[in-house]
C-alpha cells in the first residue's frame, strides 16, 4: 500500500451513491504529507526536460504550482471556460452529464514546449485529454502526466498511456 492512502479521506456515497470519494484535501492539510508528496512528484520530473507545468483547475494548480517552482519551470493554468482574462485557445469535452471545455491563454505555451499535466486524480480520462489536446493545439507537446490517485478500472491512465503520455500517480484505488 503506498503510504499516501493513509492520509486520503474516503466519503462514501459523494456526490452520488455508490460513488467513494478520495478526498486529497487531508494530505494538502498536512505539513508532513503534501511536502513528501510534492518531493516525490519533483524527484520523478527533475530529469525529464519539462518545459512547463500545466495544472488542471483546482487541485492541480494546488499541485501543479508546487511542482513548477520546484522544477524551476513556469505554470500555466489550465481553467474552465470563461475564467481566463486574455485570449485563449479551447477544447471542448463531454462529461457524463453534458458537455464542459478547458482554456489556456494564447501565449501560455511556445512552440514545441513539453508540459508536464498535473492534476488530483485520473479516472475515465476525459479532463487530461483535453488538456493533452488543448496543450498540441496550443503548440506544445505532452510527455508526461502525473496524478495523486488513479481508479484504472475507468481506464483514463490507459487511454492517455495509449496517447503516448507516461502517467505517474502516488496510488490506485479499485473501484468507483
Amino acid at each position: 500500500m503506498s503510504w499516501i492512502k493513509e492520509y486520503v479521506r474516503t466519503i462514501p456515497d459523494y456526490p452520488h451513491e455508490g460513488i467513494m470519494f478520495r478526498d486529497v484535501t487531508t494530505i494538502f492539510e498536512s505539513d508532513e504529507a503534501y511536502p513528501r508528496m510534492i518531493n516525490e512528484f519533483v524527484d520523478h520530473f527533475k530529469d525529464k526536460k519539462i518545459d512547463k507545468v500545466a495544472g488542471i483547475e483546482a487541485r492541480g494548480f494546488i499541485l501543479g504550482g508546487a511542482i513548477a517552482h520546484m522544477l524551476g519551470v513556469g505554470f500555466i493554468t489550465v481553467r474552465k471556460q470563461g475564467k481566463l482574462p486574455r485570449d485563449t485557445h479551447r477544447e471542448e469535452y463531454t462529461l457524463e452529464y453534458g458537455q464542459d471545455a478547458l482554456e489556456i491563454h494564447l501565449d501560455a505555451i511556445n512552440e514545441g514546449d513539453n508540459i508536464l499535466i498535473v492534476d488530483d486524480l485520473i479516472a475515465t480520462g476525459g479532463t487530461a485529454v483535453a488538456a493533452l489536446n488543448l496543450i498540441k493545439k496550443a503548440g506544445g507537446q505532452v510527455s508526461d502526466t502525473c496524478f495523486i490517485i488513479d481508479l484504472p478500472e475507468l481506464m483514463g491512465s490507459k487511454i492517455l498511456r495509449d496517447m503516448g503520455c507516461d502517467v505517474f500517480t502516488l496510488a490506485e484505488y479499485e473501484g468507483l
